[in-house]
């Protein structure tokens, strides 16, 4: 094992920020978009991801502000426990390992369903075992693997994207293709703004959801090789980076497909936004391509969901709030014990979706789906109790390595939206009546586990 069983801090600036990246490129760019322009309209759509974009901006800053002064691969779980309550961190934490783990269990269903694709007579659980088995090999050697796989799949994700973008620029200007559409799709009020506030508050959502992965950096920064210079450099080029993919991929498409197109509707690669604009210009081979580019994205977000998850099994063991079995470190420093735990949950996790109708996979998903707003939800928390304990004992903020700005409108913010989008889940089931419990069970699974994981540790602590 390494010296007093620690992580080896090997992640350069470059890693760190393509890990972040990585984490938020994901399926979502390349299918939900259409969706919410579907739903809310091309201008709708923009708002939308606009605003939650503004809200995740408040919440890296503010995670930069807490990594770079205390930089921990505990992160969320280590500020909720000293910035909050023990309890708090405590269930802060498992919440973020059930996330990336159950999140891993729906990524090897993904690749199932893209290798499906290719070849559809093979069997899913194939598939599935051998992309968990990259997965786990990924990052069993050393965190300086899983930051150079995560750097050139974040790169060739990247590329799609900016070959895409270039492609429907040259549609819209009528450089390729029959015609040159401009903003034609915009004209009608209804096109760009379609069903008002409600379906703009309805695209948060999905809009949330795609920003997921963003705060890897803050898990990342007990590994990376000068956290208090990298931190901070990192956030800046992350949010800019995954903003701009974001707005300009839905500018383009907005511009290119009507949102009454019934193809936006679709969630399979041959009528996902990509595939169709790259058709528009000739490229017949387009679903192949941005199938490619999917499977790349589900391996980079199974590659996130494995370092994550494990580094935050190994830092609560490491801080004996589990087993001291997942302390365990191989020669090269990566914590294989609690690798192959998460590993095994995800299987169980996919598995069960064989079973039962696949009733409980759903449920898990649902239950994964908020855990990324709770644990945003604790970020805020947690920066605003930081710092007004920091100033409240004498400290001066300008001595801190990374000051988030428009501190305590930020936070506060960040808190009100995360906030109104996770009650919002379900909103028209908590007011109809009757009230449907079993629904309501389901979809706020995650908040329900998060209060109980709180109440049995401060429980067990006051016994």
């Amino acid at each position: 094992m390494p010296p007093n069983n620690q992580l080896k801090r090997q992640l350069s600036d470059k890693q760190l920020t393509m890990i972040a990246i990585g984490g938020s490129i994901a399926t979502g760019l390349f299918l939900a978009t259409g969706l919410a322009i579907h739903q809310a309209g091309a201008l709708g759509a923009l708002v939308a991801y606009g605003l939650i974009g503004i809200m995740v901006y408040f919440l890296m800053t503010s995670l930069g502000e807490l990594s770079a002064k205390h930089p921990s691969t505990g992160s969320f779980y280590l500020y909720g426990a000293k910035f909050v309550s023990p309890s708090f961190g405590f269930a802060m934490g498992v919440n973020y390992w059930l996330n990336w783990a159950i999140t891993l269990a729906a990524e090897l269903a993904a690749s199932a369903m893209v290798m499906k694709f290719w070849f559809p007579h093979s069997h899913a659980i194939t598939w599935s075992i051998l992309f968990l088995g990259i997965l786990f090999l990924m990052n069993i050697f050393s965190v300086r693997w899983f930051g150079k796989t995560e750097y050139w799949l974040s790169w060739l994700k990247i590329l799609v994207i900016l070959a895409f973008l270039i492609v429907g620029m040259m549609l819209i200007l009528g450089l390729i293709g029959d015609q040159a559409p401009g903003f034609d799709h915009w004209k009608n009020p209804d096109m760009a703004f379609h069903g008002g506030i409600l379906s703009i508050l309805g695209v948060f959502l999905v809009a949330g959801f795609s920003f997921q992965g963003s705060e890897l950096v803050g898990v990342a920064a007990g590994e990376s090789q000068n956290p208090k210079a990298m931190i901070p450099k990192a956030i800046k080029k992350i949010f800019w980076r995954i903003i701009l993919f974001y707005m300009a991929t839905i500018f383009v498409i907005g511009l290119l497909i009507p949102y009454s197109s019934s193809q936006l509707l679709q969630t399979n690669i041959a009528s996902s936004p990509f595939t169709i604009i790259f058709t528009q210009a000739g490229l017949w081979h387009a679903a192949s391509l941005v199938n490619l580019t999917i499977l790349i994205a589900i391996l980079s977000a199974g590659n996130s969901s494995m370092y994550a998850s494990s580094r935050m099994l190994w830092y609560m063991a490491k801080r004996n709030d589990l087993p001291k079995i997942f302390q365990r470190l191989n020669k090269k420093g990566a914590p294989y014990i609690s690798l192959i735990a998460t590993a095994l949950i995800g299987m169980l996790a996919f598995l069960s979706s064989r079973f039962g109708g696949g009733k409980v996979y759903v449920w898990l998903i649902s239950a994964s789906g908020l855990s990324g707003f709770i644990t945003w939800l604790g970020i805020a928390i947690c920066h605003y109790r930081f710092r007004k304990d920091y100033v409240k004992q004498g400290h001066d903020i300008k001595d801190l390595p990374y000051r988030a700005k428009l501190f305590p409108f930020g936070p506060i913010l960040a808190f009100m939206l995360c906030a109104a989008v996770i009650i919002g889940q379900d909103f028209q089931n908590l007011i109809a009546r009757p009230i449907d419990w079993q629904g309501i069970v389901i979809t706020y699974l995650s908040v329900i586990l998060f209060i109980l994981l709180w109440l049995l540790h401060k429980f067990r602590r006051d016994l």
